[in-house]
This record gives C-alpha cells, structure tokens and sequence, in this order.
C-alpha cells in the first residue's frame, strides 16, 4: 500500500508548539496483516476526529508485516485522550497478541513545521530502537506516555 498522505486537521496558531507522534508496529506472521490493515484504518478514521488532532498519516509496508504512524496533536492530554477512547483500546487489547514488536517516539516542534516527513520520524524510531536494544519494545500506551514525558526532560529527541 502506497503511504497514505498528510491528513491536516485541526489547525494550530502560528506560534504553537504541538507533540508529534510516531509508532512502528511489526506483527508476527503475515496472516495477520489483513485484521491489522482493517484495524489501523479504523483508527485513523477515530484520530481524524479526535479532539486535539493536528494532523496524522499511516504507511503500511505489508510484505514486511509493518505499519507506521505519525501524528501531531495539541500536546499529551490530547494524545492521551484519543488512546483512551473506542476503539484504541479495545482494538490495541485485542491486537497486542499478534505484535511481534512495536516503539514509539514523541518530541515537541513548533506547529510551522507541520507536516513531519517520513523520512525524520523514521530516523527518530530507528534511535529509539537502538536505544531499546536494537529492537524496540512490546509498547503500550502507558509506555508511550512515559516516553513522552522522557523525551520532553530530555529536549524532545
């Protein structure tokens, strides 16, 4: 599947700083693909709603089983929000038992510099997962908000 756009959404001031967003999520067989595929277009469609949004896209590289997030949002409370609600939890309950592994980063920019490139969020994940060990970490939600907060102590990368 060809990388879904930059969805714009909500529209941040000119001087605003938002919180990108960016996962890599890797499931285990290529037989759960499809159920991941489905589900992932399900939760673009609740971010694109949801309140605090600024902007989102997904890349789906289904022969290699990994789909790729990115997003930016009005800051943590918003992001947490969205991940809190239906159907991010029932879905990521669901889902957690075919990843194979998943890591995600966060950092603060100003809102001008919307809309992140692949290429930055993809160098950014692929720190973080040297950092975890070469290969990332089962994630949560919990475990991404205490990133969140580490990488904003820590300057935001």
């Amino acid at each position: 599947m060809p990388t879904l756009p930059w969805i714009p959404l909500a529209k941040a001031g000119p001087d605003a700083e938002v919180l990108v967003m960016a996962s890599r999520l890797e499931v285990r067989s290529l037989r759960h693909v499809p159920g991941f595929f489905l589900a992932s277009l399900a939760l673009l469609r609740q971010a694109r709603r949801a309140e605090g949004a600024h902007g989102v896209t997904l890349k789906a590289q289904l022969l290699k089983r990994t789909f790729w997030t990115l997003s930016a949002w009005s800051g943590g409370e918003a992001l947490r929000s969205y991940a809190a609600a239906e159907p991010h939890v029932s879905t990521m309950r669901r889902k957690r038992a075919v990843m194979r592994d998943s890591t995600f980063v966060f950092w603060n920019v100003p809102a001008a510099d919307l809309p992140i490139g692949w290429p930055d969020a993809q160098q950014r994940i692929a720190r973080q997962r040297i950092a975890d060990g070469g290969t990332g970490e089962k994630g949560t939600t919990k475990d991404g908000a205490d990133r969140q907060d580490t990488a904003r102590q820590e300057g935001g990368s």
